[in-house]
Parts: structure tokens; C-alpha cells; sequence
């Protein structure tokens, strides 16, 4: 072999390269942890609604009203069969005593439902208040409205003020949790994929570093550039770095063990390994970097969020995987693949082994595999009819806290509406006027006129609808059309369903933009990686197969077996890019190690030996993938929930299936005619691939 291919490789991993790079990676990623500093949360409420939308300009002016520095706390009373004398006494009280806690020191009197068996109390409090001393005056209230109250009547709190509170309280600490139950199923996989004591602790520990870095990249990012983030979206970047950069770990590693079987000198064999994965692993990087980068162009500030910090992720991600893992990897020698190291001249088992059965078979028949896998993926494709998309603010979280529970009893005493009003804001001027239009809409119960400056006038609208329904949204256009019309007043409608429709109009807008785009770049870069016009179509049409197999069976899954009720709004986009750019990786793989086989044996066998050789690494870094994203599951948000359960079923889906039966089948089916354009055994170096190396060196 021509040494002159790899001297700079092996020169970066040499004996004093390798400390070098070891040495220069914990200084950056000290600085980068000692530095990096906390994420600046947005307090600004316009932040977190879609660009452009009408809510975000209510939310915004009501920072010019009076009302629009409070968050009430409401307290919800209820006694089945009636509130007795005694609970309106205890209430009057209460109202009375929770003075000393509002803003202003008034507390409206206590309003009744029809029946007389539900009463609403609001506390004004502080909007501005930090999330600490908010969560201190909600606890106060609690105490008072607990107090006192007679047995049988129930009191919860809830409002602006009480779900801040409870989902922060949901929140607490779980980050830290999914960190830890991911770095635990990472490294119990790795324990089991290469069955040393030892060896997993050097991928594990090199991208947990990694996770670090990046999580203190994105909070400098919050203070300088004015990234917006959330507990959700640092927990989806932790899964990508985790996920991807262990795959990516997981096929150095691989080729690292096969060039130890051919080279005595480890770092010569690092520096071969590197040279044959590096392409691959930039391809599937960039694939996902850019992938990610598309969702800066959606009007969701949380996508964008995820976009940006998912993209720094994965840069980190591979820049540690291919940098720093190396030498780390080198550091130790042979002796870290202990029980099972590999020795020079000693044949590669995978050609033998379970995945070479499989390629065999699958080369045989051809038509009969690719018939069978399309059928499958269509038969759980069908189980998206009855699709429903968008859930209502308390249908979002898994676990009902006191606010949620509080806004339910609300609603079924008042009308469906009362418990999230729509607000309307217009010139002051024309308030009168606007608020006549408003209430002759169909579907307005009432209007009430709250507080005004000179400038502008806010009223609350009521709606019979329930919020995050059809007639709902209905209702919210209608009201937008009669209040526009009225000349002079710059009327604008927002509210909790307003935001509701906004943010609906916003998701279907991304994923019509934001879907093509993604099956773009993951085109271009294929065509770049293989030049072959119809093995990138090819791969292509396979992901996407697999991304509606997952939905439909996702879907299925959460109306039947999760009792969801339906699916959030940002799952589609987000399950779709994570599944496409990711499940792409592992076609790249295998079409990289094919297209290399190829060149010396032809497209049939070349595709049979690329399963053989990469099948067991490409399922341990699927199985892996797919447990890592279900971890998801760990935080309270069903849109997690789905996401990860989507995900990671296609990721399994693909792997097993689509990776290892479907795109071999249709290989093999297409002959030479899948490198069209190119040709595999142009350019092709005379350099034995590892396999046949191995082959040669035998007695």
C-alpha cells in the first residue's frame, strides 16, 4: 500500500500528534465549560409566537396597558352539588385576605357559574416578578385559598401566573434526568456492542464532552445573537449530539478494528480508518447540519430555536468524532478492545457472519425482498388515516398539574371560552365602535371593556367555542374580519386561541416550505458523495417510504395505545427532518462501503459485502439512535413524547428493514445502472480494501 495516502493522517495521530490533540481538546472544551456561563431564558411572551402573526402585535401592546404587567392567578372553587354558604363565606374571606398579595391591593369580587357550584377569584400579581418570587406569591395563594376552606370544596389555582409556576415546577431538573438516562443508554449499548470493559468509556466519555461544549456554545449564542431556547429544545440538542455523534464514534470504531486486522502500527491503521470513514461521516453531517440550518426559514420561533441549536450540535458533535476520538482511541492501544482485540492478519468475521447470510438471501430474490418490504412499509403507512394534528395548551404536557385541572373545572362551569378569552386591542378612539362589531360576531358570549390608555383600549372577548377547535378558529377569524373593518381603529385580536390559530397557520406553512427543502439538500448531497444520480433518487424515495411507514404507525400508536388526542403541532416537521436526515446516514454508509466494494467486485457482490461488513455496526448505531430519542420520553411535553417514539421506530424501521432488506434488493435489482451517471471503478485506487487485505495476508 502506498503510504504517501496516509502520512498526514497518521503524522495528526502519531505519537506526539495524538497527545497534542488530546491536550488541545481539554483545553478548548475547558474554556468552553468554564466560560460558556447559563442560556438567557426570553421573558419577552411576543418571543415565543410566530413571526408576523396578529397575537404577537397583541402581546406586544398589551406591555403598553396596565393589565398587560400582571399575571393573574386564578382561583378555581368547586364543590359538587353546589357551594354551601359556608364555602362562599370562606371565599369572601379569601378575597378579603389575598389583598396583601395582589398587585395594586384589590382583588375583584369572586364571580359565580349559573349552577352555583363553581367560583372564580382573580389575583392580580407582578407579570415582572422573577420566576422564584412568582413561584412564591402562587404558593401563597395556594396556602390562603387551602386555608380555612370547609371540608368537600376543592380550590385550585391556576391563570397565567399558575401555569408558569406549575410547568417550571414540571421542568425542574428535568434536563439533568434526560442527560443522565441518555449517557446510561449509551453506554450500556456500547458495553453490549463491543463487550469490553473498557472501550465504551472512550466514545461515551469524547461525546459527552461534546454535549457540553455545544449546550455552552448555544448559551453564549442566547446572549450575544439573541437565540431563543427552551428545556425542550436543549433536550433535543443534548439527544442529536449524543445520537449522531455516537454513530458517527460507532463507524470509526468499526473501521478503526478492521485496519488493526491489516496494520501492526495503530496510529497508521487510525489514520487509514479515518481517511475510509471521514467521507461518509462528513456526508451525514452535513446532511443533518444542513438539514437543521433550513428550519432558520420557519415562522415557529421554537423550530428556529431547535434549527439553530441542533445544527451547533451536530458541528460539535463531528468535530469531536473525528478529531478528538481518534486520538483518544490511539492513546491506548490494542489492549482497549480487550477481551476481543483484533490481531494483524486475522480475517474479518463480519464476512461470515449473520449480516453476509442476509445480504446472500437478499441478492436472491431480488423482486421478491423489494415486494415484500414495500408492502410492509404501506400496510404501516395506513395507519395515519384519521389524522388529527393540534393539541390545546392543557392537552400538551403529560402530567396534569394544579393548573391544568383548575382551567378544566373553569370550563365546564363557565362557557368554553371564559377560561382563555380572546383579547382585543384597539385605538383608543374607536373602542366603543370595535367592541360593538365584536359582539355581533357569531360565537361572541361577550365582550367585556378592560383598561385603556390614551393611545389604546383593550377588551376581552369570550367565545362559545372551546379553545383549539374548528368552530373555535372559526370564531377567531371572523371576529379578526369584523374589527379589521372598522375604519381608523388598527384593531388586532390575540389571546390563547388566537395564538392557537396562529401557530397552526405557522406549522403548515413550515412544513410546505421547510419538507422540500430538507429532501433538497439531502439530494445534493448525496449526488455530491456518490455522483450518481439515480443511487440519490434511489435512497431518497427509500426515506421517505420510511418516514410514512413511522408516522402512520406513530399515529397509530398514540389514538390507541397513548390515548393522545391528537398529534402537536411541530411533530410532522420535526419527526420528518430528524427521520429523513437521519435515517439518510445510514444509506450512506452502506452505499459508501457499497460503491468502494464495487469498484473491485462489481455492484451485486460489492452491495453483499458492504451489508456483511457494515451490517452489525449500522444496527448497534440504529438500536442506539432509536433509544436515545425515545429517552425523550423522560420531560413532561407530549410533543416530545411523539417525537421520540416516531423517530425512534423509524429509525429501527430503517435499519432493520429498509437499510438492510429494501435498498440491498434494490441495488441488486438496478445492477451497474444504480451508479448512473458514474462509475464506481473509475478513479478507483488499486489499494485493496481492508477485506481483501485480509484475505491476503492468510497462510
Amino acid at each position: 500500500m502506498r503510504r504517501a495516502d496516509t502520512s498526514g493522517w497518521a503524522a495528526l495521530w502519531g505519537p506526539r500528534g495524538k497527545w497534542l490533540a488530546v491536550v488541545l481538546a481539554i483545553v478548548v472544551s475547558g474554556l468552553a465549560l468554564a466560560l460558556g456561563g447559563a442560556s438567557k431564558v426570553n421573558t419577552d411572551p411576543a418571543a415565543a409566537l410566530p413571526r408576523g402573526a396578529e397575537s404577537a402585535t397583541v402581546a406586544r401592546l398589551q406591555q403598553r396597558l396596565p393589565s398587560g404587567q400582571l399575571a393573574p392567578a386564578l382561583v378555581v372553587y368547586s364543590r359538587d352539588g353546589g357551594l354551601s354558604p359556608q364555602d362562599r363565606a370562606s371565599i369572601d374571606a379569601d378575597a378579603r385576605r389575598l389583598t396583601a398579595l395582589a398587585a395594586g391591593g384589590r382583588v375583584p369580587p369572586p364571580v359565580y357559574s349559573d349552577k352555583g357550584d363553581v367560583a372564580l377569584l382573580s389575583v392580580p400579581l407582578r407579570g415582572a416578578l422573577p420566576l422564584a418570587d412568582l413561584t412564591d406569591a402562587v404558593r401563597k395563594v395556594r396556602e390562603e385559598a387551602a386555608a380555612g376552606l370547609p371540608a368537600g370544596a376543592r380550590a385550585q389555582v391556576t391563570g397565567p401566573a399558575g401555569f408558569k409556576v406549575d410547568l417550571a415546577a414540571v421542568f425542574d431538573g428535568a434536563n439533568l434526568t434526560l442527560l443522565a438516562v441518555t449517557a446510561s443508554v449509551v453506554a450500556l449499548l456500547l458495553l453490549i456492542t463491543y463487550r469490553s470493559p473498557w472501550l465504551w468509556l472512550v466514545p461515551l466519555g469524547v461525546i459527552g464532552v461534546a454535549d457540553q461544549v455545544a449546550a455552552k456554545i448555544v448559551a453564549v449564542l442566547t446572549r450575544t445573537a439573541g437565540l431563543t431556547v427552551d428545556d425542550s429544545t436543549l433536550g433535543i440538542t443534548s439527544v442529536l449530539v449524543f445520537g449522531a455523534g455516537t454513530n458517527y464514534a460507532l463507524l470509526l470504531i468499526a473501521r478503526y478494528r478492521e485496519q488493526l486486522r491489516v496494520h501492526d502500527d495503530r496510529h497508521l491503521a487510525m489514520a487509514r480508518a479515518v481517511r475510509s470513514a471521514a467521507p461518509a461521516v462528513l456526508a451525514s453531517s452535513a446532511t443533518v447540519t444542513l438539514a437543521l440550518v433550513t428550519l432558520v426559514l420557519a415562522d415557529s420561533p421554537a423550530v428556529r430555536g431547535i434549527g439553530l441549536a441542533g445544527a451547533i450540535g451536530i458541528v460539535t458533535a463531528v468535530c469531536y468524532a473525528l478529531l478528538v476520538l481518534p486520538a483518544a482511541l490511539v492513546l491506548f492501544g490494542r489492549g482497549l478492545f480487550w477481551p476481543f482485540a483484533p490481531k494483524t492478519g486475522q480475517p474479518d468475521p463480519a464476512r461470515d457472519g449473520v449480516w453476509a447470510r442476509v445480504g446472500g438471501a437478499v441478492s436472491r430474490r431480488p423482486a421478491l425482498m423489494t415486494t415484500v418490504s414495500v408492502a410492509v412499509l404501506a400496510v404501516l403507512g395506513l395507519g395515519v388515516a384519521g389524522l388529527k394534528v393540534g393539541l390545546s395548551q392543557t392537552e400538551q404536557f403529560r402530567e396534569k398539574v394544579e393548573a391544568i385541572a383548575g382551567q378544566e373545572t373553569l370550563g365546564r362551569a363557565f362557557p368554553a371560552g371564559s377560561a382563555q378569552p380572546l383579547v382585543l386591542i384597539s385605538r383608543a378612539s374607536a373602542a366603543e365602535e370595535v367592541e360593538a362589531a365584536a359582539s355581533r360576531v357569531p360565537g361572541v358570549v361577550r365582550v367585556t371593556p378592560g383598561d385603556r390608555t390614551a393611545e389604546y383600549a383593550r377588551a376581552d372577548v369570550v367565545l362559545r367555542a372551546e379553545p383549539g377547535t374548528e368552530a373555535a378558529f372559526s370564531a377567531v377569524r371572523a371576529l379578526r374580519a369584523a374589527v379589521h373593518a372598522v375604519p381608523g381603529a388598527q384593531a388586532v385580536v390575540g389571546g390563547q386561541p388566537a395564538v392557537d390559530l396562529d401557530e397552526r397557520d405557522a406549522a403548515t406553512r413550515d412544513q410546505k416550505l421547510i419538507m422540500p427543502l430538507v429532501l433538497g439538500v439531502v439530494l445534493l448531497v448525496l449526488l455530491a458523495l456518490l455522483r450518481s444520480v439515480v443511487a440519490a433518487v434511489t435512497l431518497v424515495l427509500t426515506v421517505i417510504a420510511s418516514f410514512g411507514a413511522s408516522f402512520g404507525a406513530g399515529w397509530f400508536a398514540f389514538r390507541h395505545l397513548f390515548g393522545f388526542p391528537a398529534l402537536d403541532l411541530d411533530v410532522p416537521l420535526l419527526s420528518f427532518l430528524f427521520l429523513v436526515a437521519l435515517g439518510i446516514d445510514y444509506n450512506i454508509f452502506l452505499a459508501t462501503r457499497a460503491r468502494e466494494e464495487a469498484a473491485e467486485q462489481g455492484t451485486r457482490e460489492g452491495v453483499v459485502t458492504a451489508l456483511a461488513v457494515t451490517g452489525g455496526v449500522i444496527t448497534s448505531a440504529g438500536v442506539l439512535l432509536a433509544a436515545v430519542f425515545s429517552v425523550l420520553g423522560v420531560l413532561p411535553l407530549i410533543t416530545l413524547t411523539q417525537i421520540g417514539v416516531i423517530v425512534g421506530f423509524g429509525v429501527l424501521l430503517d435499519t432493520v428493514l429498509v437499510r438492510s432488506v429494501l435498498v440491498p434488493a434494490l441495488v441488486t435489482l438496478l445492477g451497474d445502472r444504480f451508479w448512473w451517471p458514474g462509475d464506481p471503478a473509475a478513479g478507483a485506487t488499486p489499494t485493496r480494501t481492508p477485506v481483501r487485505q485480509a484475505e491476503a495476508a492468510r497462510p
